[in-house]
């Protein structure tokens, strides 16, 4: 084989491989910066539930950063969320909810949710991430399942978020 083809086949399969492996065709990936400095003991479990997300979906990256889109603090209270738009807001990681034997990785990874466009949907099921609270203390499952990854896709795809925006959500 001659240099030039083996040089334009190698460039074709890059391509190819490129395409294949990017995100869902036609969308743009969102990056959405995240402030986690005032969650005090909570800022790296809130690291590791962005880290879920960005695991779990395809057209919204979480990137700690600032300026923020959302900001993350820690307070005595019990765990919530406030989305002013999609992909912007304020989260409070409420320690009487851990107190009480809640897993704070399933409440962070829950509370972004709302920031990326999801309500509270109390199903009591462990599998279902935004059931919140209602699963129990039992449950310490953090991954949102495969409708709830859907839903953040299309959100991020232009879809029309469930979440009302302005709205405190409180996870109990």
């Amino acid at each position: 084989m001659s240099r030039i083809l083996r040089l334009s086949v190698s460039l074709i399969l890059s391509l190819t491989f490129l395409l294949l492996s990017s995100p869902a065709q036609g969308s743009v990936v969102r990056v959405l910066r995240y402030d986690a400095s005032r969650a005090q003991e909570f800022r790296a479990t809130v690291d590791q539930a962005a880290q879920i997300w960005n695991s779990s979906v395809v057209n919204v990256r979480l990137v700690p950063g600032t300026p923020a889109h959302f900001t993350v603090y820690a307070d005595n209270g019990w765990p919530r969320a406030q989305p002013t738009s999609l992909g912007r807001g304020s989260i409070w990681m409420g320690r009487q909810a851990t107190a009480q034997g809640h897993n704070p990785l399933r409440i962070a990874t829950h509370e972004i949710g709302h920031i990326l466009g999801l309500p509270d949907r109390r199903t009591g099921r462990c599998t279902d991430l935004m059931s919140g609270s209602s699963a129990g203390t039992s449950c310490t499952n953090p991954n949102p399942n495969a409708a709830e990854r859907a839903e953040v896709d299309r959100n991020f795809a232009g879809g029309v978020p469930a979440v009302e925006f302005g709205k405190v959500y409180v996870n109990r």
